[in-house]
C-alpha cells in the first residue's frame, strides 16, 4: 500500500473542514428562518440585538480557545477565568481604583491564568485536561475568596463611570458597540492565525508536535504563548460580559467554557488538532446564540437550551470524527 501525498491529504482535510463550515452556516440560516416562522416575536430588531449581546463574550472566549484546540489542546478554565477576572476587577473598582485601571487589571489577570496553563502544560508536561481542570477550580475559588463571596457590580451607563458600558456594550440609543469590538478582535485573531508565525506553528503543533520539535522549533515557548493568548481573550470576554450583565456573581462561570468550545467545534475546528478556522468559530458562536434566543422565543426554559446545545455539539463531533476517519483512510490507501 502506498502512502498518499501529505500535501494532498492536508488539502483534502481542509476542503472537508470548509464543507463543515459551510454546513454550520447553512444550519445557522435554517435555524434563523425556522425561529422567525415558529418563534414568538423572534423576527425583530430587539431579538437581533439580543442575539448579538449574548454572542460577544462567547465569541471572545471562542477566539482564544480556537488557537488551543487547533494546537491539539483544550482549556476547561476559560469560563471561570473570565468570571474570576471580572470579579476581581469589580472588587478593585469597589475599593476605589479608576475604572480604566480595573479593566486593564481584568485582562492582565486572565492573561496570567492563561500563562499558568501554558507553563503547566508545555513546560511541566501535565495533560491539558487535568491542568486546565485544576486551574478552572482555582479560578472559581479565588474569585469567591477575594470578594468574600459578595456579588460585584459594575456601574450602569447612567453612573459616573458608566462610559465603559457605552464603550464596550451599547450606546444610549441602543447601538451595539460591542459588535465593533467583536469585529476588531475577530480580524486580529484571524490575522494571528493565518498570517503570522504563531498561526503556522499552531497548525503545525496540532498536526504533529514531535515533528515540529525535531525541526528545531521551541515548542514549549509557542505552546505557552498559545495558552497565554487564550487567557488574554478571556480577559476581553470578561470586560464585555461585565458591560453586558453588570452584576458578577461569585462561584459562577463553570459551564460557560462549553459554549465557547461548542462554538469552535460547530465551526469546523477538529478536536484532533491541526485543522480549524476563525471564521468557522464566529459562525459557531452566532449559531449558539441564535439557538438559545430561538428556544426562548418558543417559551422553552434553560434546560431545553442546554439539551439542544449538547445535541448540536454531539452532531458536530460525530461529523468531525467522520472527517478524521476519512482522512486516515486516505493516508492508508
Amino acid at each position: 500500500m502506498t502512502k498518499g501525498n501529505p500535501i494532498e491529504e492536508r488539502q483534502k482535510r481542509i476542503r472537508s473542514m470548509g464543507l463543515q463550515k459551510l454546513l454550520a452556516l447553512g444550519v445557522l440560516i435554517i435555524l434563523y428562518v425556522f425561529f422567525c416562522i415558529f418563534g414568538n416575536g423572534f423576527f425583530s430588531k430587539a431579538t437581533a440585538v439580543n442575539i448579538l449581546d449574548s454572542t460577544y463574550y462567547v465569541a471572545f472566549m471562542a477566539f482564544g480557545i480556537t488557537f488551543v484546540i487547533i494546537s491539539g489542546g483544550i482549556d476547561l478554565s476559560i469560563g471561570t477565568n473570565m468570571m474570576c477576572s471580572a470579579l476581581i476587577g469589580g472588587y478593585l473598582y469597589k475599593n476605589g481604583l479608576p475604572m480604566w485601571v480595573c479593566l486593564i487589571a481584568v485582562v492582565l489577570i486572565a492573561t496570567l491564568f492563561g500563562f499558568i496553563n501554558g507553563i503547566l502544560i508545555a513546560r511541566l508536561k501535565l495533560p491539558p485536561f487535568i491542568a486546565t481542570l485544576g486551574v478552572m477550580m482555582m479560578t472559581q475559588g479565588l474569585g469567591s475568596i477575594i470578594t468574600k463571596v459578595e456579588t460585584q457590580r459594575y456601574p450602569n451607563s447612567s453612573a459616573a463611570d458608566g462610559w465603559y458600558k457605552t464603550l464596550f456594550f451599547k450606546t444610549a440609543n441602543g447601538f451595539p458597540t460591542g459588535l465593533i469590538y467583536m469585529a476588531i478582535f475577530f480580524i486580529i485573531a484571524l490575522f494571528l492565525l493565518n498570517k503570522t508565525r504563531l498561526g503556522r506553528y499552531t497548525y503545525a503543533i496540532g498536526s504533529n508536535e514531535e515533528a515540529v520539535r525535531l525541526s528545531g522549533v521551541n515548542v514549549v515557548n509557542w505552546k505557552t504563548l498559545i495558552y497565554t493568548i487564550c487567557g488574554a481573550f478571556c480577559g476581553l470576554a470578561a470586560i464585555v460580559y461585565a458591560a453586558s450583565y453588570t452584576s458578577i456573581i461569585p462561584g459562577t462561570g463553570n459551564g460557560l467554557e462549553m459554549k465557547a468550545i461548542a462554538a469552535v467545534i460547530i465551526g469546523g475546528t477538529s478536536m484532533a488538532g491541526g485543522i480549524g478556522t476563525m471564521s468557522g468559530t464566529l459562525i459557531g458562536a452566532l449559531l449558539m446564540s441564535v439557538l438559545n434566543q430561538g428556544l426562548m422565543s418558543m417559551n422553552l426554559q434553560g434546560h431545553f437550551q442546554t439539551f439542544f446545545t449538547g445535541l448540536v455539539v454531539i452532531l458536530a463531533v460525530l461529523l468531525d470524527n467522520y472527517r478524521n476517519r476519512k482522512a486516515n483512510a486516505v493516508k492508508k490507501s
